[in-house]
Parts: structure tokens; C-alpha cells; sequence
């Protein structure tokens, strides 16, 4: 049985005035992902949540900034594979995620973008950042999702922010 996580948010109905556009992320069978959790130790539902929750709300914050009257983004969430990798000589609970340069974050998802119901871009990527280490990164304390939030941005710059332009 194919599950859609619908912690999917259809934010046009709820959204807060500031994004005059509609936002849908569905996070298609996330138990099934690569590496979406925080936690090492056989990742559960919530562990899975904490790190939805962060891609979601993300998402959120490019499209209130992003996304105009009459535009709708869908994203559906087909893989995550977040950066760096737990250290497998130490113990099995840890939690320490070891950064090298072939542990870079990845992200695969589907897209659509339309505009008064007709679509201006679309299409399924493989979104990754190989250099992820040598970028300079502003620390927000214990972010967790540092090294993921940039590639998002850049990805959403190039095909959304893009798209809107020329569409």
C-alpha cells in the first residue's frame, strides 16, 4: 500500500496573510527514506517528524516569501538523505554525525508550479550541495538543519523564483 504522508499542508486555506499563494508539501512514504531523522538509533515516526516538520516549514518560509497571488507550488518529498552520516565505530546510540565530503545532503522531490491554474514548471530532481563543507554557514545555536536549509534555498531560487519570472 503507496502512503502519503500528508503532513501535508494546503497553507492557502490556513496560511497567515503574508503568502497570498498556496503551498502544498506531501512527504511521499517517509519511512522509506535514506536518512530522515535526527536520532541514530532506529529512527521512529517522531524522530521522522522532527526533521518533516523543519523541510516543511522551510518550504513554507520561500513560499510566503516567494509565491504570489494566484500561484500554487506542490512538492511532493520523495527522499531525504540529510548531511553527514553517524559514526559507525562508535557505539550504536550515538548520535554524533560525522561530516566528510561524500556525505553531502541530498534531497529528491516532484514538483508543480502554476499560476491561475495553469503550469508554468514542473519536474522531478535529485537536489544535492557536494559543497556543503566549504560554504560559510551562519550558526543558529543548535540548528540541526544547517547544512540543508542553503540547498533549499538555492534550488527554490533557481527553478520557482526563475519560473515566476519567465512563466
Amino acid at each position: 500500500m503507496v502512503r502519503s504522508w500528508a503532513f501535508s499542508m494546503m497553507v492557502a486555506a490556513s496560511a497567515s496573510a503574508a503568502c497570498a499563494g498556496e503551498l502544498t508539501v506531501v512527504f511521499v512514504n517517509p519511512e522509506t527514506y535514506r536518512d530522515a531523522a535526527y536520532s541514530r538509533a532506529f529512527p521512529n515516526e517522531k524522530d521522522r517528524a522532527e526533521v518533516l516538520r523543519d523541510v516543511q516549514q522551510h518550504f513554507q518560509r520561500l513560499a510566503d516569501r516567494h509565491l504570489g497571488p494566484g500561484d500554487a507550488l506542490r512538492i511532493e518529498v520523495l527522499d531525504i538523505d540529510l548531511a553527514g552520516d553517524f559514526n559507525p565505530l562508535r557505539r550504536s546510540g550515538s548520535d554524533l554525525r560525522v561530516l566528510t565530503d561524500v556525505t553531502w545532503p541530498r534531497i529528491e522531490l516532484q514538483y508543480t508550479l502554476s499560476r491561475d491554474g495553469q503550469v508554468i514548471a514542473s519536474g522531478r530532481e535529485r537536489i544535492s550541495d557536494m559543497n556543503y563543507l566549504v560554504m560559510p554557514r551562519r550558526s543558529y545555536g543548535s540548528d540541526r538543519f544547517i547544512y540543508e536549509r542553503p540547498m533549499l534555498d538555492n534550488w527554490f531560487a533557481k527553478r520557482i523564483v526563475a519560473a515566476k519570472e519567465h512563466g
